[in-house]
């Protein structure tokens, strides 16, 4: 009996004492891999910064085991439309987007993005944060680098040193082109101008996303328009942030969505990302005529001043509360700050217009927005949009997550909920309470469509030899917090989550590493 006894002891030890496999090796978790595939249970092993392990429960053994029994284990998500240089350099730790699971951040969105791209990808690499950081081209912050705000055709010339510039930004590591039509310079492009710039981007890999001219009543002559930007200059398209906005283009979705589908039937890579709230988010500005913004605020002041150009100002804004972004009515536009006057956040347009000793009515809520942007301006949330396009885009197969939220200061002013809450609340609304999609397609849409979107191909699956950015978490428990009311809350159900290899949230407590790294674009070139 004695030499029994020590004979299972022996036996025991070199389990005990074996080396180890790997750095880190996730445990009896599911294993959703990111590429649309049912799950199954299973471990992830890794060494270094790199997936080596899919598999199985194994044997092995990890130097650190971390428990995922009962819990999802994932790609890292990829937010391919953030705001995330508000604040990255001042909130490094990103944890509104950690705690989403959000392990990669595509910046430049709306056609704005630093300029030149070197420096700030620079400073990004040597200032430690926990996400990983890519960069869009801003076709705006070029135009107006070489034209300014005029409402203008560029000139031959111009059009050579704008190509110019993507091409330098394109070899800098962008990953494609952005466009704001909608925004101040682009809305003054022609669509020729737009192709040309995106051809450059294009022959270098790049992709093209777009802020359309129109998200409400020219929303389909918007599409149309961004599927033939792509048409000529051949490169992969992508509608961004993609909502239909005022109660009358409600339903235009159908439309929208068939659009894409038929240029994807023809050939043409076009896709689509999207937020899953009722309400966007951008300045008072989009309330305004685009002649009334021309050239900046000095031009905007002196116009404002001018009792018939401020009437013809009102009047067409009085027009985007009742039948755009105010959805007719202006409680619907919310100020999310305002850096004049900080006591207006969470304050609605009607609110303000009611304090000032106005009827409350379309024309005095647009003379109310005339006066905000004379000092400066607010950043605003706007409740225009219908739960049944939102679920109508998200079932659309080529549809992807993105945030159009940034890193913000917690506490500070009351911002659009979707910087706290969109991945948690895809997962948690639309996937387990709704069924709008399934889980192993909701991953999908958030980690290998985007990778495979912005050629980020060494990311977006959990699979040998990737970078091992992955999200572990509750499925019976993920969701978002945050509201319009109180939009500082974090979400929940997320346990885990690696960048590079390094746990920077651990039993769902944030920790000090910061291994996120700068991303490069396909026509990168040191």
């Amino acid at each position: 009996m004695l030499r029994l006894g020590w004979f299972v002891l022996l036996s025991a030890l070199p389990a005990l004492s074996q080396t180890p496999d790997f750095d880190i090796l996730i445990t009896g978790g599911r294993i959703v891999d990111g590429g649309g595939n049912p799950w199954f249970v299973g471990d992830v092993g890794i060494v270094g910064d790199t997936v080596v392990y899919v598999g199985p429960p194994t044997r092995k053994v990890g130097k650190k085991t971390l428990s995922a029994q009962g819990l999802i284990v994932a790609p890292g998500f990829i937010d391919t439309h953030s705001h995330g240089r508000r604040g990255i350099f001042e909130v490094p730790t990103a944890e509104n987007q950690i705690r989403q699971g959000v392990t990669t951040i595509i910046e430049g969105p709306d056609g704005s993005s630093p300029y030149p791209i070197k420096p700030f990808l620079d400073r990004f690499s040597k200032v430690p944060a926990t996400t990983n950081f890519g960069l869009m081209l801003g076709q705006g912050t070029v135009r107006e680098q070489v034209i300014g705000l005029k409402d203008r055709k560029a000139t031959p010339e111009e059009i050579t040193r704008m190509e110019g510039m993507v091409r330098q930004s394109m070899r800098d590591g962008a990953f494609g082109l952005s466009t704001g039509l909608f925004y101040l310079p682009g809305a003054f492009t022609p669509t020729e101008e737009v192709a040309a710039l995106a051809k450059v981007a294009g022959e270098m890999g790049g992709v093209y996303t777009s802020h359309m001219r129109s998200e409400a009543a020219a929303i389909v002559d918007a599409v149309k328009e961004t599927i033939r930007i792509g048409e000529l200059a051949g490169i992969p398209v992508q509608v961004t942030h993609h909502k239909v906005i005022g109660r009358a283009n409600w339903g235009l979705s159908k439309e929208t969505v068939r659009l894409v589908e038929e240029a994807r039937a023809r050939g043409l890579d076009v896709t689509i990302d999207q937020y899953p709230y009722t309400a966007s988010s951008t300045g008072l500005a989009a309330l305004f005529p685009k002649w009334a913004l021309e050239s900046g605020q000095k031009a905007f002041l002196e116009r404002a001043s001018a009792p018939q150009q401020r009437q013809r100002m009102r009047a067409e804004i009085a027009t985007a509360i009742e039948t755009d972004r105010g959805a007719g009515d202006p409680k619907n536009v919310v100020m999310a700050s305002c850096a004049a006057d900080r006591t207006l956040a969470g304050k609605t347009l009607a609110d303000i217009t009611r304090a000032k000793g106005r009827e409350v009515n379309f024309a005095n809520a647009a003379e109310t927005a005339i006066e905000l942007q004379e000092k400066g301006g607010c950043s605003c949330v706007y409740h225009a949009i219908a739960e049944e396009d939102i679920e109508r885009i998200m079932k659309y197969p080529f549809t992807m997550v993105a945030s159009d939220g940034g890193i913000p200061f917690f506490g500070v002013d009351v911002p659009h909920p979707r910087s706290y809450g969109t991945f948690a609340r895809v997962l948690g609304r639309y996937v387990r309470e709704r069924n709008v999609i399934t889980l192993e397609d909701a991953i999908r849409r958030m980690t290998s469509l985007p990778a495979g979107r912005f050629r980020i191909m060494d990311r977006g699956l959990l699979r040998p030899g990737m970078k091992a950015d992955v999200a572990v978490f509750d499925a019976a428990r993920v969701i978002d917090k945050a509201d319009f009311a109180n939009p500082h809350q974090y979400a929940e159900g997320f346990v885990h989550v690696l960048v590079n290899g390094v746990p920077v949230l651990e039993g769902a407590k944030m920790l000090e590493a910061r291994p996120g790294r700068a991303l490069y674009g396909p026509g990168y070139q040191k």
